[in-house]
C-alpha cells in the first residue's frame, strides 16, 4: 500500500511501499534483520508492479514488523515498510528510448525497463521502412538523410500504457515537434 508520493520530476516517484518477507526459520538468529533487508532488495528492486511501477531503488527501510508464523510450514512473514524511487509513466510524457527491432509494423524500443511499441501509422509519412541495408531494416527519410535502426536513440511521446499485473507496456509516437532520432 501507498502511504504517500513525492515527484522527483517527470515519471519517477518517491513513494512509501509495504512488501511481505517470507523467511524460513534456517534464517533466524542474530543476523536475522540483515537477511529480512537483504531478502527486501532482491524481491522488490528491478521488479514491477501495475500499480505503483517499476521498482528503481529502495531508498530507505522505515519499519521491520513483528513476523507471523505461517501454521502450514513455519516460516514467518514479516511486513516491511520501505521507501524507493519508482518509474511510472503516463501517457503524453516525451521519453528517450533504445530501438530494439525494426520492422515493416513499427519499431519497438526500450525506455529503461519499459517495453514500447510505435505503429507504422504514428510515424511520419516521410519516413520509409527499408529492409535492405547492411545494418538491418530501418526507417528513412531519404531527403533528410535521417535513419532509424536499430540500438539508435530515438525520442518518442507515449501515447497509450496498458498495465498488467506486473509489468506495465506503452505505445508511442514520433508525429509531434522535436521527436525521432537523437543525435
Amino acid at each position: 500500500a501507498v502511504v504517500s508520493t513525492q515527484s522527483t520530476g517527470g515519471m519517477f516517484y518517491h513513494m512509501c511501499l509495504e512488501h511481505r518477507i517470507l523467511l524460513h526459520p534456517q534464517y533466524f538468529g542474530p543476523r536475522l534483520i540483515d537477511i529480512v533487508k537483504k531478502k527486501l532488495f532482491t524481491e522488490v528492486e528491478g521488479s514491477c508492479t501495475g500499480e505503483h511501477g517499476f521498482v528503481v531503488a529502495v531508498t530507505t527501510i522505515d519499519h521491520i514488523g513483528n513476523g507471523v508464523i505461517d501454521q502450514g510450514q513455519g516460516s514467518v512473514n514479516f511486513p516491511v515498510k520501505y521507501k524507493a524511487i519508482v518509474f511510472r509513466p503516463f501517457k503524453g510524457e516525451v521519453v528517450d528510448a533504445i530501438v530494439t527491432e525494426v520492422n515493416k509494423v513499427g519499431i519497438f524500443c526500450a525506455v529503461g525497463p519499459l517495453s514500447c511499441f510505435i505503429s507504422r501509422h504514428s510515424i511520419p509519412a516521410d519516413m520509409e521502412h527499408n529492409a535492405d541495408t547492411e545494418a538491418g531494416e530501418c526507417y528513412q527519410n531519404i531527403d533528410e538523410g535521417i535513419v532509424i535502426q536499430k540500438d539508435d536513440e530515438i525520442r518518442l511521446k507515449i501515447i497509450g500504457t496498458r498495465v498488467d499485473a506486473n509489468d506495465i507496456f506503452a505505445v508511442g509516437s514520433l508525429m509531434d515537434d522535436f521527436l525521432g532520432l537523437v543525435s
